[in-house]
């Protein structure tokens, strides 16, 4: 979406929220035409955006309100990681895009779940090891940078946040909490592995 599209389709004022492939910033300065954002050094060291120069194109979304329709999986533009296109396969109807990502990620990512690649929210069409597979169609590419997805380009990665968010729960504190058996069963038949 270009900045004018942006703009004009919902305002966008001084100290609101926007994700530059999928890494959520704060405004800091606005025109008719163009927004200025800052990103600290934490922000460089864990993205994609100290790569980008003049004219580099990049997916733009501003937050949804609450009283709007989430129309896509939950996604709060905190870049998990780094990946790198392993390649791209043209079928008929999609593009096919595989992506590594370091490794201890891996146990967030499974078919069906969600992922954001440089905030494109898409599902997992398989996974193995530190590699996915995203199947994009024609609509997805017309409409975000990943129609320039080519082997050895680096995405930003966010995984599915309700698996984080678990994960949290399960795993900190004091006392490690010990879910009942049949709390277990129901979380593993969403997906989750715990």
């Amino acid at each position: 979406m270009t900045v004018e599209a942006l703009l004009h389709r919902r305002s966008c004022a001084w100290n609101d929220s926007i994700s530059l492939n999928g890494a959520c910033l704060t405004v800091i300065a606005k025109s008719t035409r163009t927004f200025t954002v800052q990103a600290v050094e934490e922000t460089l060291s864990k993205t994609t955006l100290g790569e980008f120069g003049a004219g580099t194109e990049v997916n733009l979304e501003l937050p949804v309100r609450l009283n709007e329709r989430l129309g896509g999986h939950l996604v709060l533009g905190h870049v998990d990681c780094v990946g790198t296109i392993a390649g791209v396969e043209v079928k008929e109807s999609s593009h096919l895009v595989t992506i590594t990502f370091p490794a201890p990620f891996a146990k967030y990512v499974d078919s069906c779940r969600s992922i954001a690649v440089d905030g494109v929210s898409l599902t997992v069409a398989s996974a193995g090891g530190n590699e996915f597979t995203v199947a994009v169609i024609p609509h997805t590419l017309s409409k975000t940078t990943l129609s320039h997805a080519r082997k050895g380009m680096r995405v930003n990665l966010e995984f599915d946040v309700i698996g984080k968010y678990i994960e949290r729960l399960v795993t900190v504190g004091e006392r490690r909490f010990r879910p009942r058996a049949a709390h277990c069963r129901k979380v593993e038949a969403w997906g989750y592995n715990i």
